[in-house]
């Protein structure tokens, strides 16, 4: 049998935000070596938990142990556009320095930063490559890729910097399909230790064991994600039948008790009856009344302590029964005529014309320019080249890829009301609770939030604007949000009056949509592809 090596200890561990929101609380447990997939609902603590364990953020108490050096690949990458690749890949430092030295500058301090890694810039060209970038990337900034090509800098960058211990956070988030597969192949060849926090059901089967952060509770299962479900699927139809059965006993207990009640009633009745008629002597009658009353004691005494127990161990069996909160998305109906012209779509050689309430999926490989067209769709810019796209109607709603443009210091309620500037205030806070933001929650600022929980102000922002949008723009929406959200977005989406331009790399997602129109934007030109 092969022993437990712990690479992370967590020990009561708990976090709590300055406003006084509890985003850990006593988390314990200890993830082994080797790649283990860290699931959980969106706002359950994930990525506040691989912040804590990287020592990016500083428990308010308990503590994390970790067997040696501690890698990171954060959730928004993007948010800094102007850091450069070259600190992505890892090799800024001595790249320049390296490149001092070869512009005459011979101080003694750009020797020591280049070290002996003579070699530096070939090997950042070698992790370019593996990134499927090419080598001119190498003197770009965050700003000029997408958000794919970033992923993969940093990915590669991460693999090479090879620390004991790892942690992902969304890897394959605004990957397409080849990407993806270069993050498995990553991810399969990874030594030491790798924590994955992902919805991405592939690559949580690439796992050798899955993690669960489900309400303030850690726990790990041997096994990738499918083990790990059915794991979870197995513990809650037992925890099911055993609620089914102590609601059952808890019935039969109280079913018991009223019947010895009236067992005893009875009892009493007939025997007061017989000393009115005086068919017993008045002694004997009397210390008949006492033993039943003594007698009616006890059972009592005994009846209600079985409820009792019935009672707590259904209390005992429910809390064993997830009842999870489901997103609730209703978005309301823009009145777009049925012919009534929304966006156009062109290369030059093709024109595209959509009207209504159709469906359009815009795909393509990372770096193919899908998100300037839709920037440029939105902010009605006239970008150079074949590819146009230009929108009829005057209320768009725009959901991007990057959410750094949000204003972490802004609160909550703050955001979406100022997309819904005529909407009363306590109808905002309503439609914030169908996306599970609820009490004090909409007070909370945006730096706060997890990026699911940030994706779904984002979202709300977008679908509750007022007046409603006449055509949705989203971008990779699917990013951050859990499977049950994706779920309750198709369903929206689905039921939406207006018209939908969707860019995704998930194509289950975008077969659910039942699209009208799926065009590929490649080299410059769209090209239609089969729905």
């Amino acid at each position: 049998m092969s022993s437990f090596s712990p690479s992370l200890v967590f020990d009561r561990v708990r976090l709590v935000w300055p406003d006084g929101t509890v985003a850990l609380d006593g988390i314990s447990g200890a993830i082994g070596v080797g790649r283990t997939g860290l699931v959980g609902r969106n706002g359950a603590g994930k990525s506040t938990l691989l912040r804590v364990a990287a020592g990016k953020l500083a428990p308010t108490s308990g503590t994390v142990s970790a067997s040696g050096e501690v890698a990171m690949l954060p959730q928004r990458l993007a948010a800094d556009p102007h850091r450069s690749v070259a600190a992505l890949l890892g090799v800024e430092t001595a790249l320049t320095a390296l490149r001092a030295i070869e512009s005459g500058d011979v101080a003694p301090h750009h020797f020591d930063a280049v070290g002996d890694d003579w070699d530096v810039e070939a090997r950042a060209h070698a992790l370019l490559a593996e990134a499927g970038l090419a080598p001119d990337a190498l003197d770009r900034t965050v700003g000029a890729l997408s958000g794919g090509e970033t992923m993969m800098a940093a990915l590669v960058g991460l693999r090479a910097r090879a620390a004991e211990i790892t942690l992902l956070d969304e890897p394959t988030n605004d990957l397409d399909l080849d990407a993806r597969a270069r993050v498995s192949d990553l991810v399969r060849g990874w030594s030491g230790t790798l924590i994955v926090v992902s919805h991405d059901i592939g690559l949580l089967e690439l796992m050798d064991a899955t993690a669960e952060l489900y309400d303030h509770t850690l726990n790990v299962v041997g096994g990738p994600y499918s083990a790990w479900r059915a794991h979870r699927d197995a513990e809650q139809e037992a925890a099911v039948r055993a609620e089914r059965d102590a609601a059952q006993s808890l019935r039969r207990e109280r079913r018991q008790r009223i019947e010895s009640y009236d067992k005893l009633a009875t009892r009493a009745r007939v025997a007061h009856k017989a000393q009115v008629e005086k068919r017993v002597p008045k002694i004997l009658a009397g210390a008949r009344a006492d033993a039943a009353q003594v007698s009616a004691g006890r059972l009592s005494t005994e009846m209600r302590g079985k409820e009792d127990a019935a009672r707590a161990a259904l209390s005992e069996a429910s809390a064993r029964v997830r009842d999870d909160d489901m997103v609730r998305i209703d978005l309301p109906d823009p009145g777009n005529a049925a012919g009534r012209r929304i966006l156009s779509l062109g290369d030059g050689e093709r024109e595209w014309i959509v009207t209504g309430r159709e469906r359009i999926a815009l795909v393509g490989r990372n770096g193919a320019g899908k998100t300037t067209l839709l920037e440029n769709l939105v902010h009605t810019v006239a970008a150079e080249g074949p590819v146009r796209a230009r929108a009829s109607v005057a209320h768009v709603g725009y959901l991007p890829q990057r959410l750094d443009g949000l204003d972490d210091t802004a609160s909550v309620l703050d955001t979406v009301c100022a997309a819904a500037p005529s909407v009363p205030v306590p109808l905002v806070r309503d439609r914030l609770a169908r996306f599970l933001v609820r009490g004090d929650a909409v007070s909370r600022p945006l730096g706060s939030l997890s990026g699911g929980e940030r994706f779904r102000v984002a979202l709300a922002r977008v679908l509750l604007a007022d007046p409603p949008p006449q055509l949705l723009v989203l971008d990779e929406p699917t990013n951050n949000l859990d499977l049950d959200t994706v779920d309750q977005l198709v369903a929206a989406l689905q039921a939406y009056g207006g018209a939908v331009l969707v860019v995704s790399h998930d194509d289950a997602f975008l077969a659910r949509l039942g699209l009208d129109l799926r065009l590929e934007l490649r080299e410059g030109r769209l090209r239609e592809e089969p729905v």
